[in-house]
């Protein structure tokens, strides 16, 4: 294992690790870079952190399909050390498969110095073993609405079965208090959360001055305090659930990807997560919330609040739409936008910090 960020595996070392997995009888019948050709081998000299692979092997007479993925180190989101990502891995190996429609994990393992695949032992560097899932990933229904202004009935019938899928997985309930106050903690504290993220902006930012990030944060620990108390609302959720973990196959079938951070969190995460997106959106096509976009922000909004009847998530929801904001107007995650999406995502942040009840019919006031 380099310095460089690259592992030396090699296909025979696949083939011994999925034998250990499967029994002896497994051959490997090609090996690629997710995303590229099938059926074109990857020089798996050059596999690199962060980078999956889709290997597909014969069993049994049966074909199979896996995805062995490793998670990228650094880059300021408590990833650093081999243990933070270990800790991530691990983690979803256990809880992918508790959640209903979630891709299912395999199993999960390390490399060994000497590039062999083991399922943790001695181990420099963990990865994820997971299905491999046909689908096309939900943006590219978001890409095409923005390009050609035009609903269907199936991207009505989609948000729907999203917002469904939140639903129902949010009636799930836990009773540890102090799990919610951590996760409520790790919203305003965590490398992959609110100050982490702010962290990972650059020193010279040409939108808002130092003072700007000081606000957010110290609006955010008000925000802590505020909602810390709410432990009633710990519940099932999926963590990270945007349209790049989303992948729909025919009609409102369709598989979630990534679950992160904990099985267990607040609801009002996963609905900002999604339904940033179209705000998002809006913004770069039509600079407010308006047209194809507001019918689906509102009716993912109207679906979800009819079947819980959960209106105290309007209370709670004001944070994790900051925070959400702060990625999508991050110069590290979109470098492209314009002065004015980015400053209106910027406002949004701070502005929903100042509210005590999210009013899903008043959403441009706050740009």
């Amino acid at each position: 294992m380099s310095d460089a960020g690259v592992l030396n595996l090699s296909q025979d070392a696949v083939l011994q690790y999925l034998r250990s997995l499967y029994g002896e009888k497994v051959k490997v019948q090609q090996i690629w870079r997710l995303g590229e050709t099938p059926g074109v081998n990857a020089d798996l000299k050059g596999f690199g952190y962060g980078c999956p692979y889709v290997i597909e092997f014969k069993n049994e007479g049966k074909t199979r399909r896996v995805v062995l993925e490793t998670m990228r180190p650094g880059e300021g989101f408590g990833h650093d050390h081999f243990s933070d990502r270990a800790q991530v891995l691990i983690w979803q190996n256990s809880a992918f498969n508790k959640l209903p429609k979630h891709v299912h994990s395999v199993d999960a393992g390390c490399f060994e110095d000497t590039g062999k695949l083991v399922s943790v032992g001695r181990c420099k560097e963990y990865f994820i073993l997971t299905e491999f899932i046909e689908g096309k990933l939900y943006h590219l229904d978001l890409d095409r609405l923005k390009k050609t202004d035009n609903i269907s009935e199936l991207d009505m019938n989609r948000c729907i079965a999203l917002s469904d899928y939140l639903a129902e997985i949010h009636k799930t309930r836990n009773s540890s208090a102090g799990l919610y106050i951590r996760r409520i903690r790790d919203l305003v504290g965590h490398g992959e959360c609110i100050m982490g993220l702010l962290d990972s902006y650059p020193k010279e930012f040409a939108y808002v001055n130092k003072s700007y990030f000081i606000d957010v944060e110290k609006a955010c620990v008000e925000w802590r305090w505020k909602l810390k108390d709410r432990t009633h609302r710990l519940s099932q959720v999926h963590g990270d659930f945007h349209p790049w973990n989303i992948l729909f196959r025919e009609g409102v079938d369709f598989t979630a990807l990534d679950r992160s951070r904990g099985e267990w969190g607040e609801p009002a995460d996963d609905i900002a997560a999604l339904t940033i997106n179209y705000l998002f959106y809006s913004l770069q096509k039509y600079g407010e919330l308006t047209g194809v976009f507001d019918k689906l922000f509102k009716l993912f909004w109207e679906n979800y609040l009819q079947k819980t009847h959960d209106s105290e998530v309007l209370e709670v929801v004001q944070p994790f739409y900051a925070w959400r904001s702060l990625v999508v107007a991050s110069p590290i995650w979109y470098p492209n936008l314009s002065v004015d999406v980015r400053v209106k995502l910027l406002n949004f942040a701070q502005n929903m910090l100042q509210q005590d009840r999210f009013n899903v019919m008043d959403v441009n006031s706050h740009f």
